[in-house]
Formats: structure tokens, C-alpha cells, sequence
């Protein structure tokens, strides 16, 4: 039963990452469509065509590969300045010419003068940058969904009032785990009878609805004398209370102890459903950490390649899909969690997933839709300047002059997928 939960998890995984995709490429398509530009081709994948159909002048389909996709935006490239792109190309010298030379060539091979009106880059910048914004920004949308129904709807586990357990004695976090002794203080909590299943609502007076707020009272009370209501059965109670005054670690620095006021009890954890504001703090704690992998992503792709050669490999090491499947099956399985923790944890995992590629996709890198974007905004900005000097307007900008630099970030980031698909492989990173 096991595996076959594992193969589901994989398999729901897998089509939340087909679907993303998709709507990756419908938050190109449909604004270039709507700005007029020919699109010729929709598919989810690469390699081989499993199935494909057309509608009107565009091909939609599947490929063999499900590691991206694309649209085929007709009119990418400019003409070289000066050339009539239907006529017949000139001979270029020098790799790079001939590299942008041939790109003109092939753009062009299937263009007719009826779609020269039609073309992507005779749009104005920033209809350029909505289309090529539109993919990532789906993707920001989609992650917002996800961690949506993740805290709001599904709700997250977190501690609450009531009290799971009471500590027979007053112990430092540094003795921790070990076994009580005679000699060891009774905690508060026992002296007063507080029992399992009793639920604290006010402390020194002061109104408490959750656990956090509850344990700073606490800590900050220190061992004076004070008063702790608390409802068993139904009935509300007040009793008098004197905390211990125990080593504790500090809330907001782990590396510091502290001597802080002590109860010794534990509480219930309970799912609770949260509101927007905790889904923006989540997706904003999560952009941080995610800029920061992408900005130190080559220096840790050094550990992944020792990894991928039998060194030990780090939990937050980058994964490729291979990777994050096999950490999807590990998600449904560990733990034996229910299937709404499943689902849950699924969820999580894509609503991660998508905030990483819209991130990703925005780094101004041909051929990444940042490096598109950069272009537009440059052209904008170049035409705008020429305005304010009473130049004419110098037209788009020529995103062929950076096609080596597209095929060299693009070369870079097949070696990376190859070494990460390998290293998940034959040392992936494990939840268990």
C-alpha cells in the first residue's frame, strides 16, 4: 500500500508540474494573442510530439520530455537594420555573425508579408513586457492559490491553549530529556493541579487566545506571584501561581539562554485555518529564501556535483524535477500522515515549485523571460530619451546582437539539469 501511495503522490506531483507549465504558457499566449501577434505553436514538453491538435492558426500539443515548454511567438527577431528580411541572406563571417545570421534566416523561413503586421517585435515595450511577464507572474498567482489553500483552507498545525501534558519537574533546556529526580523542583503547574485537557484563557489577568502570547507572559512574569484562569469542564477557574524561574533558550536568539519564568506544561497542537495576512508573510518569507537560493545557486551547485560523486549531500541542496518527485513520494509517506496531510503537503511542495520558476524566469538572462523583459524596458527607456533630446525614435531593440549570450545560459542550464537529474539519482536528497 505503501508504494502504491508513493506512486500517487509522484503522479499528483508530476501533473500539478504539467498544469503549472501550461499555465506558465498561457500567461504568454493569451496576451500576445490579444495584442494580435501570430502564435503558431502551444506545447507542454520537449522532444518528440505525443499528441498534438490545432485550433485556428495554432498547434497545441505534448511532447515526450515534461521538463517545460513553450509558444511559439511568430517575429521574435528583428530584421538586421537595413535588410529586407525576405530577401536572400548575405554571407557573414565570424561565429557570432553567422550564429545570428542563421536565427534571422530561420525566423523568417515561414513568414509571409501578411503576417508582417502580426509580428512580436513590432509591439510597443510594454505590451513586449506584459507578455513575457505574463508567464512568471501566472506562476507568482499560482503559488498564492496554493499557499492559500494550504494556511486558509486546509488550515496549519499549531499549538494551542489547552494543555497536552504537565511536566513532573523544573528543568533547564540544557537537562532536557532527561528522567526527574527527587531532587529536582515541582513544576507550578503540577502544584496547582493543572490537568491535560485544561485550557488556559488568562494569565496575570491578561486575555490569551494563543500560545505564543501565553509563553511570553510567562517568561517575562519571572517567579513573582500571579494568577492563571483556566476552563476544565466547562467551568472557569482562577488560581494563584508562582512560576519557576528556569535556563531557558532564548525566543528571538537561539544561541542565547535566558532565566525566564517556567509553568511546565505543553500544549495541544490543533489545525487551524489562517488568514490572508499569514499567506502573504509565507509567500514573502519564501521569495526571500528562494532569491537567496537563486543568487547562490552555482556555488552550491559545486556541492551537488560532489554528491553526484559519492561526497555526502546537503538537505537544502537544489533538486531537479527527478528530485522533487522522489520528495513528493517521501511527502504522501512519512509520518503515515492522512490523506488531507497529503494533499496538503503536495500542495506546499508546488506552491514552492512555482514561486522558484517565476523567480527564476525573472533573472534579465536571454533565454530566460527576464532577458526579454530587460530588453523591452530598455527599449522603452531608449525611445523615451531619444523623445526628450527630439531624436527619432531609434525602433526595438535587437534582442539577435545577445543570442550567443541566450545560447550560452541556455547550454549552462542543460549541464545543470543533467548533473542534478544525475546526483537525484544516485544520491538524492531524502524527507525521511
Amino acid at each position: 500500500m505503501t508504494a502504491v501511495i508513493y506512486a500517487l503522490g509522484v503522479a499528483a506531483f508530476l501533473l500539478g508540474v504539467a498544469i503549472s507549465i501550461a499555465l506558465h504558457e498561457c500567461g504568454h499566449m493569451i496576451p500576445a494573442k490579444r495584442f494580435g501577434v501570430k502564435v503558431t505553436q502551444f506545447f507542454v514538453g520537449f522532444g518528440s510530439t505525443v499528441w498534438s491538435t490545432r485550433c485556428g492558426e495554432t498547434e497545441y500539443g505534448l511532447k515526450a520530455i515534461p521538463l517545460g515548454g513553450y509558444v511559439k511567438l511568430v517575429g521574435m527577431l528583428p530584421p538586421a537594420p537595413g535588410d529586407d528580411p525576405h530577401a536572400l541572406r548575405s554571407t557573414d563571417t565570424g561565429l557570432f555573425t553567422q550564429l545570428v545570421s542563421d536565427a534571422r534566416a530561420a525566423e523568417y523561413e515561414t513568414i509571409t508579408k501578411a503576417d508582417e503586421p502580426r509580428l512580436f517585435y513590432r509591439l510597443p515595450w510594454y505590451k513586449k513586457v506584459v507578455v513575457m511577464a505574463g508567464g512568471p507572474l501566472v506562476n507568482v498567482v499560482i503559488a498564492a492559490v496554493l499557499f492559500g489553500v494550504v494556511f486558509m483552507g486546509f488550515g496549519v498545525e499549531q499549538p494551542s491553549t489547552s494543555i497536552a501534558t504537565v511536566s513532573d519537574c523544573a528543568i533547564s533546556d540544557a537537562e532536557a530529556g532527561r528522567t526527574c529526580t527527587d531532587a529536582d523542583p515541582i513544576t507550578p503547574a503540577k502544584q496547582i493541579g493543572l490537568q491535560p485537557g485544561d485550557e488556559i484563557v488568562a494569565f496575570g489577568g491578561t486575555k490569551v487566545d494563543d500560545w505564543t502570547a501565553l509563553t511570553r507572559l510567562i517568561r517575562d512574569n519571572g517567579g513573582d506571584p500571579t494568577t492563571i484562569t483556566y476552563i476544565r469542564d466547562g467551568r472557569e477557574q482562577t488560581v494563584d501561581v508562582t512560576p519557576s524561574v528556569v535556563e531557558r533558550l532564548a525566543i528571538d536568539d537561539p544561541e542565547r539562554v535566558e532565566d525566564v519564568g517556567f509553568l511546565g506544561v505543553s500544549p495541544e497542537w490543533t489545525r487551524q485555518r489562517q488568514g490572508p495576512l499569514v499567506v502573504g508573510e509565507a509567500m514573502w518569507e519564501t521569495t526571500k529564501e528562494t532569491g537567496e537560493a537563486i543568487a547562490h545557486l552555482p556555488v552550491r551547485m559545486i556541492d551537488v556535483v560532489k554528491a553526484a560523486f559519492g561526497q555526502d549531500r546537503p538537505q537544502d541542496s537544489p533538486i531537479s524535477i527527478v528530485g522533487a518527485s522522489r520528495v513528493a513520494g517521501e511527502l504522501v509517506t512519512v509520518d503515515e500522515p492522512t490523506w488531507a496531510e497529503r494533499a496538503q503537503r503536495v500542495l506546499l511542495l508546488l506552491a514552492n515549485l512555482n514561486l522558484f520558476l517565476a523567480m527564476f524566469n525573472f533573472v534579465p538572462l536571454l533565454p530566460l523571460d527576464g532577458g526579454h523583459i530587460a530588453g523591452a524596458l530598455w527599449e522603452g527607456l531608449r525611445s523615451r530619451w531619444a523623445r526628450w533630446r527630439g531624436k527619432p525614435d531609434p525602433g526595438p531593440v535587437d534582442v539577435a546582437r545577445m543570442l550567443p549570450v541566450a545560447y550560452v545560459v541556455g547550454a549552462v542550464l542543460i549541464v545543470m539539469s543533467v548533473v542534478l537529474i544525475y546526483a537525484d539519482i544516485v544520491n538524492p536528497v531524502s524527507v525521511t
